[in-house]
């Protein structure tokens, strides 16, 4: 028995002996002694390895025994070093620039660059390396650095150093964090990731949302980074119609491991085009790109940096190529701050041929645990795939004691004695909150921008509300709202009350109780808001929002019911009541214009749009987003936006005479809508379509009735179902409709062509919008404009079937 022992023990401790490993590091530099930044280092025929840091020092766990070691970079030779690992050891190795030559290659002084043939073949071959690896795994590592290298001495009057933390010099890094993690791919773009260690620069309650599919560019696609740093994205030096785009030029070939590698720079045909430059290296049978470094500048309409670098550096895996490391190093100013940093990451241990369970690619892109934050400084000593700078450990020291100062009592007692006091300039314009931080409690006051208002229902009216919100554990937290409103006019008060319950923020599920009164515009949706209705009836006695008052009870739950396929039911009682214009106030007569009544359908008198009534109505939608994508984290779910369409189901019903209610009516309705269609360089379109009929109208009251998004304004909001003339009022239904909305966005296509509306990066809008239903039929409309970030300026033509009946401009702002 103790001979079994003994040998049971002997064979544990070789196995544990031959799996042990030991730290491998040093530096890559070129002949000059300069660091090789971002180099790949790897054990040959394998794909485990790392990369080395902007300095050129790298380090990574090697298991013990004799391997060959391959250490390369984008423009210089690669080298193999044997070595025999029993401890722990140090190798610097110098690589030279790698000799591309051109002997051999006959070019004539007339004839194509023998580069373009290379491309030709390579384009041919896209296709096929695009699809050719079906699945795979990997485990990736990334780190991100930004970090501020010049700024003005104040903002709003602030010192810089002291907000941002920075040196005397207004230097320093912003940002630090890295992650590892585990990465899943399926052909042709389901993806999962599985978030492993996370450490974030003095956040140690946060996470890294670095994400790998965030890293991942494909040159093999023809459009890259769309809808990212461009709205129309940029056209790949090896896509169907690059030889549009660019002129080539073949730098060299050389030789690596018996294989020919051709260099080729790749050169904008035009200045501002949408393309990269740089160079890229193709595998002369196989057509593979080995190795890509493009970068791309302001001129091709890159937005908010000046340039960024894009590195992809490839290894041989199987008879495909896969990258070892991708690198974005960017730059930037941003109103005189200075700004420069990278993103990186590094691929190691890939696997062509997962078998990946049923149900393995559910919607979830990345999933953060609870246990990600919690590794301590030793495992990252250990298991760091590149080590830090200098600077950056400074920055990690710095920036986690800093943080245990701030998470201490003493400074959260008195950050919050500062933060809660109240400023006349934060009351006014931004509203003002107080915390409790150790109760986990919040009281968040309306600014009196927002709560201070005319129209001429109610006069001058003063509407302050407060929201109490309690976080609780899990992420669950409850808050109740309390508003009161009065108008000096109308001398009439209403308040309410609402309380809302998120019980489960996975499943986005939450139960909402609501009681008391209120005046609220006769479209459910909003004419204007109170604001923009204030200016308008006292500088241009124009008033456009209609009211009424309502005395209520509602009731109503959302929940989840699959990735994607939400719920929503609810119960609400109301008793409504017609209101009448009390006030005809205004700065100043406006000439040729005057007030309307409260009633829509007779401006020239005040007339009951309806009597008071009763009524109970219940709700129920579906709505389902194909293929929601979303990040589940400790603190809930982040739904990404959604490729796909939208589709929302929805029923109301009144009921007659239960509660004593007046209202009898069906209605059902069905929106399809989908936001950002990509179409390349030609931009992105957004479509909405909407149908519903009442299948039952015996007694429907206005406030009931199907209400659209109308404008009567030249300002507005954005709003994709928003119509551009259409009255806010008059077209209401109770009876069948149908809605459209399209939007095409051209991204710059045609104004980037132009010199001097380049430097505005204007992007050309065109829409259409229609509208049928009983008492309108075949009404639409048509425009054209430009915008710019959250600007917007469009002309616009009204049609009542072939009739023009408007036109004129519209302009918006927000998002």
């Amino acid at each position: 028995m103790k001979q079994i022992l003994l040998t049971i023990s002997l064979f544990l401790s070789l196995l544990n002996s031959s799996a042990q490993q030991f730290k491998l590091s040093g530096s890559i530099q070129d002949p000059e002694g300069n660091p090789v930044s971002f180099a790949s280092v790897f054990i040959k025929s394998t794909t485990k390895g790392t990369a080395a840091n902007i300095d050129g020092q790298y380090a990574f766990n090697i298991d013990q025994g004799t391997h060959i070691v391959v250490y390369k970079a984008i423009g210089y030779k690669p080298i193999e070093k044997e070595l025999t690992i029993s401890a722990s050891i140090s190798q610097n190795v110098v690589l030279s620039p790698e000799a591309f030559s051109l002997s051999g290659v006959t070019i004539s002084s007339n004839a194509e660059d023998p580069a373009y043939e290379i491309i030709r073949k390579a384009i041919k071959a896209r296709k096929e390396h695009l699809s050719e690896v079906k699945a795979y795994t990997t485990n990736v590592y990334i780190k991100g650095v930004q970090k501020l290298v010049g700024a003005p001495k104040k903002i709003f009057g602030k010192d810089i150093q002291k907000l941002l933390d920075l040196d005397t010099n207004r230097k320093g890094i912003l940002y630090l964090s890295e992650s590892t993690s585990t990465f899943a791919y399926k052909y042709p773009d389901q993806i999962h990731e599985e978030m492993i260690s996370s450490k974030t620069a003095g956040t140690n309650k946060t996470f890294s949302f670095n994400k790998a599919s965030d890293l991942i560019i494909n040159f093999y696609d023809n459009i890259l980074l769309e809808t990212k740093l461009s709205t129309r994205g940029f056209i790949s030096p090896i896509a169907d119609n690059a030889l549009r785009y660019y002129h080539y030029k073949l730098l060299g070939v050389s030789m690596e491991n018996g294989t020919l590698i051709n260099k080729i720079e790749v050169i904008p045909r035009r200045e501002h085009d949408p393309v990269f430059r740089g160079v890229i290296y193709i595998r002369e049978d196989s057509w593979h790109l080995v190795n890509v470094n493009v970068y791309l500048t302001q001129n091709t309409g890159i937005n908010l940096l000046d340039t960024l670098n894009i590195s992809q550096q490839f290894l041989k895996t199987g008879n495909t190529y896969m990258p070892t490391n991708t690198n974005f190093q960017f730059n930037g100013n941003i109103l005189g701050f200075k700004f420069e940093g990278y993103y990186i990451g590094v691929y190691s241990n890939y696997n062509l041929q997962p078998n990946f369970p049923k149900h393995f690619f559910n919607g979830e892109i990345l999933n953060i645990n609870k246990a990600v934050n919690k590794k301590d400084s030793l495992f990252w000593l250990n298991n760091r795939p590149i080590p830090l700078t200098a600077e950056e450990s400074r920055n990690y020291i710095r920036k986690d004691s800093i943080a245990a100062i701030k998470n201490s009592s003493h400074y959260l007692d008195s950050l919050e004695k500062a933060n809660n006091r109240i400023g006349p300039f934060s009351l006014v314009v931004f509203g003002h909150t107080i915390n409790k931080y150790r109760r986990k409690e919040h009281y968040t006051f309306d600014p009196l921008t927002n709560s201070l208002f005319y129209n001429t229902v109610e006069g001058l009216t003063l509407k302050p509300a407060v929201i109490y919100k309690k976080d609780l554990e899990d992420q669950r937290s409850y808050s109740i709202r309390a508003e009161a409103r009065y108008g000096f006019s109308n001398k009439t008060f209403t308040g309410n009350l609402t309380a809302s319950y998120l019980y489960n923020p996975l499943k986005r599920a939450d139960i909402s109780i609501s009681a008391g009164s209120g005046i609220y515009d006769l479209n459910n949706y909003g004419s204007m808001s109170l604001y923009s209705n204030s200016i308008n009836s006292l500088l241009f006695e124009t008033n456009y929002s209609k009211f009424y008052k309502k005395e209520f009870a509602n009731i109503g739950t959302t929940r989840g019911l699959a990735n994607g396929l939400l719920m929503h039911l609810s119960a609400n009682y109301s008793r409504n009541t017609n209101l009448q214009n009390s006030t005809n106030y205004k700065f100043d007569d406006f000439k040729g214009e005057q007030f309307t009544s409260n009633n829509p359908f007779t401006p020239a008198v005040e007339t009951p749009l309806f009597p008071t009534y009763q009524a109970l109505t219940l709700k129920a939608s579906l709505n389902y987003t194909i293929k929601q994508q979303y990040i589940t984290h400790p603190d809930g779910r982040i739904y990404q936006p959604v490729k796909y369409p939208t589709i929302d189901l929805s029923y109301r019903k009144g009921v007659k005479n239960a509660l004593s209610s007046d209202v009898d009516y069906d209605l059902v309705s069905l929106e399809v809508m989908q936001e950002k269609i990509k179409f390349g360089l030609w931009g992105y379109s957004s479509v909405t379509l909407e149908a519903g009929k009442f299948l039952n109208n015996n007694q429907i009251y206005y406030p009931e009735a199907k209400h659209f998004r109308g404008n009567n304004a030249l300002f507005s909001l954005p709003e994709l179902r928003k119509f551009l003339f259409l009255d806010f009022y008059l077209f209401s239904t109770d009876r069948e409709y149908i809605e459209a909305h399209l939007e095409h966005n051209f991204a710059g296509m045609f104004s980037n062509k132009v010199p001097f509306l380049r430097k505005l990066k204007l992007e050309e809008v065109v829409g259409a919008n229609y509208l049928s239903q009983p008492l309108k039929k075949d009404y639409s409309e048509f425009y054209f404009g430009v915008q710019r970030l959250i600007f917007r300026a469009v002309y616009g033509f009204a049609f009542n079937g072939r009739t023009r009946i408007e036109h004129g401009f519209r302009l918006s702002y927000g998002f």
